[in-house]
């Protein structure tokens, strides 16, 4: 008998890559990437195939929601709408939030796991340390669970599992290392494909939780950070 299966989604940023870390010390991977006509789409995919070929998971699919940049309503996939200057504190949801997109991220999920026969679906999402999108609440996840339970076939037993849901994103980043997961190849900035802006929600609590944890950013070379210290 072989380990069970698990989808993981990875984005292509550093949660979803230590969240399949986690996966992979009980599970064998399929990872699950989609594609939703953000800024940042190809540079995105590029850390999801890097990451795919980090753990050695040959069993992976690409899904395309393009639709999404159609419905707008977001700076992630709206053009003429800029994307927030970083603000940790505050208190209302900014114009990066993607409306409902992790449902449309789980509903796919869900199906390749019947399909596939997986028993968990892993996503990196967390409250802490985080811009205060809706759809990553644990409460979510929660009822998003019960939508499975009443929504597949009895037999099914899928369960979506959130294990960086309460951990702040220094405590992710220390995990990460600890578990060798490829932060190296990881992507989190909001806006560019080439160099990090350092100023979106995503650059500034990635810089904030690397700072925390005492870890030097791999993605960030040491001259390359002097340089824009400079």
């Amino acid at each position: 008998m072989g380990r069970p299966l698990a989808v993981a989604l990875v984005s292509g940023g550093m949660d979803s890559c230590v969240a399949a870390a986690l996966a992979a010390r009980e599970y064998d991977l399929a990872l699950l990437h989609v594609s939703y006509g953000q800024r940042t789409q190809e540079r995105e995919l590029r850390a999801f195939r890097e990451i795919a070929e980090s753990f050695g998971v040959e069993r992976t699919l690409v899904a395309d929601i393009g639709y999404l940049r159609n419905i707008g309503g977001s700076s992630l996939t709206d053009e003429n709408v800029a994307v927030e200057r970083a603000n940790l504190h505050r208190t209302g949801i900014p114009s990066s939030y993607v409306p409902f997109r992790n449902t449309h991220f789980l509903a796919i999920a869900v199906s390749w796991a019947e399909v596939t026969g997986a028993e968990k679906i892993f996503i990196g999402a967390a409250e802490p340390d985080s811009s205060g999108y809706p759809d990553c609440r644990e409460s979510y996840y929660d009822a998003f669970n019960e939508l499975i339970r009443v929504g597949t076939r009895p037999e099914t037993g899928i369960e979506v599992v959130t294990p960086l849901i309460q951990m702040k994103k220094s405590e992710i980043i220390t995990l990460g290392v600890q578990l060798g997961a490829p932060l190296h190849v990881t992507w989190s900035c909001y806006g560019n494909n080439d160099t990090p802006c350092e100023d979106c929600d995503s650059c500034v609590l990635r810089a904030k939780g690397f700072e925390e944890a005492g870890i030097p950013d791999p993605i960030l070379a040491p001259g390359k950070q002097a340089n824009k210290k400079g």
